[in-house]
């Protein structure tokens, strides 16, 4: 059994420890709020623009199709890969490594993948692989509708001009503070829906309908990223919430735990003590 001064040693660690995965518990509580009041608000608006951009894609001539639902020979894949820049987050780095890993050897075993990393995590799985095409970790350091436009037009670009022929974006779903969905999305090409002929759609476009679609395109793809995006920055905080959480409770568990093995051994050193002083008078007496 360890002496008394390692316990307390023991103790007074693990009660440091407890009070650091405490205090972030809270902050990442606090934030939580913020970031999913985002993505709450963002999220209709979202899926309404999705809706009707396929709706309207679906319904143009093949021939007349934008130049962002080219369908080509898939060759080349980019794979954007959303993590956060730190850990202590429980499995929520590790999923999304995981998923892109499996995507890179089985769904795309016979193409050149390449990667995008949104967050340090990702960048430090992947990097060593020589095939990261940008490491975007600093875009949470001021996350933006604008800095992640700028992220959507480069991949939007890339696409058009044949360096890769698909990209997905795999990103952990926000579902709630303790529940996170790894999502992979199709970026690029649209994949248009398929028109319902049952259901008779009599709509007037001003411009033409092409016209709309291009102008609509982009500002979908922006939206769709950014939704992405923001929808991994609150599980990140659902995510480091819940993990912090509890490691507070394990701590608070063990301490208790040192605790009892503390009193128990302390209560023994007594027990011996009196014992030697019994003994030594009783030796003295005869």
């Amino acid at each position: 059994m360890a002496n008394l001064k390692e316990i307390r040693n023991r103790i007074s660690s693990v009660s440091s420890t407890m009070q650091i995965t405490s205090a972030m518990k809270m902050v990442s509580a606090a934030k939580l709020k913020k970031a999913q009041d985002a993505i709450t608000a963002m999220r209709p608006y979202s899926n309404k623009l999705t809706e009707l951009l396929q709706s309207l894609s679906a319904t143009l001539d093949e021939d007349s199709g934008s130049k962002y639902s080219e369908q080509r020979e898939v060759k080349n894949v980019l794979i954007v890969a959303v993590t956060s820049n730190r850990g202590l987050a429980g499995a929520f780095n590790s999923n999304i490594i995981k998923e892109v890993t499996r995507l890179t050897n089985d769904t795309y075993a016979n193409q050149e993948v390449s990667y995008l990393a949104i967050g340090k995590k990702a960048n430090d799985a992947f990097k060593k692989t020589d095939k990261v095409i940008a490491d975007k970790s600093e875009l949470f350091d001021d996350l933006t509708f604008d800095n992640v436009a700028d992220i959507a037009e480069m991949l939007m670009d890339k696409f058009v001009s044949g360096a890769f022929d698909k990209i997905e974006i795999v990103y952990n779903h926000f579902k709630n503070a303790a529940t996170q969905i790894v999502m992979t999305e199709q970026f690029l090409p649209i994949v248009p829906v398929e028109s319902d002929d049952s259901v008779n759609l009599d709509y007037v476009f001003e411009p033409s309908k092409l016209e709309i679609v291009e102008e609509l395109i982009p500002k979908s793809l922006k939206t769709q990223l950014y939704k992405g995006i923001r929808d991994s920055f609150a599980s990140e905080h659902g995510a480091r919430m819940t993990a912090m959480h509890k490691a507070t409770d394990n701590a608070t568990e063990l301490r208790d735990q040192l605790k009892l093995t503390y009193n128990k051994a302390r209560q023994a050193a007594i027990t011996n003590e009196i014992l030697e002083i019994v003994g030594g008078a009783e030796a003295l007496n005869n």
